[in-house]
């Protein structure tokens, strides 16, 4: 590969092509630094997924409660599958919601995020941990994604945060397939500087294709690296809480 590119530009020309097939958020309208769109043909790529053995296996995984992954909740939640989630910004914890919790013909408003708050059960990591064991996927969409399977762009680093938690737990590991879903425009083939806590995806799926990544990029294992916490983030999500109590108040 060229010498390294810097993200922040690369991301601006990305989100040009993304305008042009993105759907607003309902609250953050167009400002993709602050959420992952949904995008033309995002039930498609999900489709793809669905259909593959990987897929077909897991019994339990995990969600991000992207726009772009409201048609996998929904099949997900049809297929009977253990699914995991968190809010946005991780600031109520993480969620369950187990075969059975949701009620026949009711998949589709559990997808949405309003709609899924009426089935979920909160669960602290420990008890998540009780309850599923392990997770066996783990799928978030990206603002921006390189073909080595380094996400980028948006900067809130809730999925590597996401990863360090549950990793920590043990509910997480090397045996976790990590899947990177977004639209065709926003997957490109440069290099970008990756940081110890960057998450690499195993598998990107695109309304057109799955690219198995190079998977060159050990899992990060040190857990929450207490030191590059964004402002706020241990006031306000508590499982970070939860694991600061563990490690530093014992």
């Amino acid at each position: 590969m060229e010498n390294k590119v810097d993200a922040k530009e690369e991301r601006i020309h990305i989100w040009e092509e993304l305008l042009k097939v993105a759907k607003p958020d309902s609250r953050f309208s167009w400002k993709f630094s602050e959420f992952i769109t949904d995008y033309e043909g995002s039930e498609k790529g999900n489709a793809l997924l669905a259909e593959t053995e990987m897929y077909q296996n897991a019994k339990t995984i995990f969600i991000t409660p992207d726009n772009n992954l409201e048609t996998l909740r929904e099949r997900a939640f049809k297929d009977k599958k253990t699914v995991v989630m968190t809010n946005y910004g991780i600031t109520r914890g993480f969620f369950l919601i187990a075969p059975g919790q949701i009620p026949e013909g009711k998949e589709e408003i559990a997808s949405l995020l309003d709609g899924v708050q009426r089935y979920w059960k909160h669960q602290t990591l420990a008890q998540l941990k009780e309850s599923v064991g392990h997770i066996d996927m783990m799928v978030t969409g990206a603002s921006a994604i390189n073909t080595r399977g380094i996400r980028f762009g948006k900067g809130h680093g809730y999925f590597d945060l996401e990863w360090a938690m549950l990793s920590s737990e043990g509910i997480a590991d090397e045996d976790t397939v990590i899947i990177g879903v977004g639209h065709d425009c926003q997957v490109v083939d440069i290099d970008v500087e990756v940081e110890e806590y960057d998450t690499a995806i195993d598998y990107i799926v695109t309304p057109t294709r799955i690219l198995e990544t190079s998977h060159e990029f050990p899992r990060p294992n040190k857990g929450i690296i207490w030191s590059r916490l964004a402002p706020g983030m241990k006031e306000e999500i508590p499982p970070i809480q939860e694991l600061w109590w563990k490690t530093h108040c014992k």
